[in-house]
């Protein structure tokens, strides 16, 4: 659900089916404040924003009736692994990525539990091309990472994704129009925003739209917040 801004170093970790190994990468620079409140809010166990079920648009996406081949997908902030291992349990190759190594170490578990293998990495989302995660991804998911990023990394996250798409690769990004009142985080993103940001960088918005999911922990979050579901999609080549 965050990142982190600092560069990375790789330790190997085993996981998913029949014990493959998989790759984490852990960072040791210094931490920035919203890094350090993800960590506490894991440690205490308050990740209210943690889901038992992929977003209906992902699933219509992927196991609709006119459903995505499976490709390559990149999870930006994947938490606890919900919609990873959804869309490995679909047939994908799936990379994620997140911030805070007790959601990935949980992630993992969860991974091996579905018996489904997936690519974890340890790292900041803003800097994609430091951790390696590669290019010529077809489906990228942000359930609420880039409405927490602080402003000073927005641009460079929107490079990042830009870069890892492949050409025609399909954006599902979510995120609160209104922050909570008492959010440690920035919080917020709006559709006027995500035109000025993602446009320019060669994405069509397809679709953005109110959307809703429940959490066990925060019922109605969406609602008070104001959910919303972006869907673009990233220019051919020419």
């Amino acid at each position: 659900m965050d990142a982190v801004n600092k560069p990375r170093s790789i330790i190997r970790i085993s996981s998913g089916r029949a014990g493959m190994p998989l790759w984490c990468r852990r960072t040791h620079d210094r931490l920035r404040w919203y890094q350090v409140v993800y960590r506490l809010l894991y440690r205490l166990g308050l990740n209210v924003w943690q889901r038992g079920t992929p977003p209906a648009d992902l699933i219509t996406m992927v196991d609709g009736p006119s459903p995505l081949p499976p490709g390559r997908a990149l999870d930006l902030g994947c938490g606890t692994g919900t919609d990873t291992i959804y869309l490995a349990t679909h047939g994908w190759d799936v990379t994620a990525v997140d911030a805070t190594p007790k959601a990935l170490s949980i992630a993992q578990r969860n991974a091996t539990a579905a018996g489904v293998t997936a690519h974890f990495i340890h790292g900041d989302v803003t800097r994609l091309g430091e951790l390696g995660v590669g290019s010529g991804f077809t489906l990228l998911l942000d359930f609420g990472c880039f409405h927490t990023l602080p402003e000073d990394r927005r641009t460079a996250y929107v490079h990042g994704v830009t870069d890892a798409a492949a050409p025609g690769a399909t954006l599902l990004l979510y995120g609160f129009r209104r922050p909570p009142k008492a959010a440690p985080l920035h919080a917020g993103v709006t559709v006027d925003e995500i035109r000025s940001r993602f446009i320019s960088s060669g994405w069509e918005l397809v679709k953005a739209q109110r959307s809703s999911i429940e959490t066990p922990a925060a019922r109605g979050a969406d609602e008070r917040f104001e959910l919303w579901c972006y869907l673009l999609r990233r220019a051919d080549a020419a």
